[in-house]
């Protein structure tokens, strides 16, 4: 289990504190350990969030999803249950509903609108310069948790930073380069139609990176890092700090390779041969469009 000693933030004025060496190192390709001084800010208190989503729901009711019941490491993102009450009653009744509410885009609201701008530019502070022209979208979300509940095994598209704002649960984060944990045929079909498509596989459990999170520290996750979480038997507010790069070249070739594969050809994976992947990114844009296309209309991630 990583757990390291927290930095002194008293007299600091800076939200997010990160070893520079280690984020030179290790951004997008490994997860470390980052620190925060965000546990106590007002817009992260229950009653904050409830006026949020109460201003969210009427406009943008994308913007917020819940599911509540028993959840396994292994389940999909379908099959999670729905309760017959709203997300606002999820919410107040947080503490026994086992739910799982995510706040989408939250930056979207005014008052939010600061968490992204300042956090986003303390991290960029460590990245260097030239990654504001890597950067497609910015984004903040929300994760309020029940106790006990945990979030199913999955990889994301974005890059991020989860920083725990209140309560304490273990995140374990696997090596997204190792194909016993992250088979090619997973990766081309979360790019090509299917966001549930990386398989838990307990056996290899051991292979996860665990870091307790606690108010005031939080992880980087890499794209495509798989992870899933156990919350402690407490409340748990969480903060991603979150982006998507605008270079869709290697998910171009994931997706290029899953229509290959179902073709029945053995693609070669991204990496391996410079002009195979520049003529999957680029000459079969059309083919990679489509299937992109479809997976959107069909899965909500």
């Amino acid at each position: 289990m990583m757990s390291v000693a927290a930095p002194n933030l008293i007299d600091s004025d800076r939200w997010i504190v990160a070893d520079s060496e280690q984020f030179r190192e290790k951004f997008n390709q490994r997860s470390f350990e980052v620190f925060h001084s965000l546990a106590s800010h007002p817009l992260f208190q229950l009653p904050r969030l409830l006026d949020l989503a109460e201003r969210t729901l009427p406009s943008r009711p994308e913007d917020i999803y819940y599911d509540a019941g028993d959840i396994r490491v292994d389940q999909r993102w379908e099959d999670c249950p729905k309760q017959g009450f709203s997300a606002t009653e999820a919410l107040q009744r947080i503490e026994n509903s086992g739910a799982w509410i995510i706040f989408r885009s939250a930056q979207r609201d005014p008052e939010y609108r600061v968490l992204l701008d300042r956090g986003l530019a303390e991290l960029k502070a460590h990245m260097g310069p030239e990654i504001n022209s890597k950067i497609l979208v910015e984004d903040i979300i929300i994760f309020v948790t029940s106790p006990k509940r945990i979030t199913t095994y999955h990889i994301d598209r974005e890059c991020n930073f989860l920083l725990q704002i209140r309560g304490t649960k273990t995140l374990y984060v696997f090596d997204r380069e190792d194909r016993e944990v992250l088979p090619e045929e997973e990766i081309e079909r979360f790019w090509s139609v299917d966001s549930n498509a990386p398989v838990y596989k307990p056996h290899l459990q051991d292979r996860a990176a665990a870091y307790k999170l606690a108010p005031g520290n939080g992880v980087h996750i890499p794209v495509n890092c798989p992870h899933w979480l156990q919350n402690d038997d407490n409340l748990s507010i969480s903060l991603s700090v979150n982006f998507q790069f605008k270079d869709p070249l290697r998910a171009n070739i994931y997706r290029a390779n899953y229509l290959l594969r179902r073709l029945g050809l053995k693609p070669t994976p991204p990496g391996k041969s410079s002009s195979l992947d520049s003529l999957k990114s680029h000459g079969m844009v059309p083919l990679v469009a489509a299937a992109y296309a479809y997976k959107r209309r069909k899965f909500w991630r």
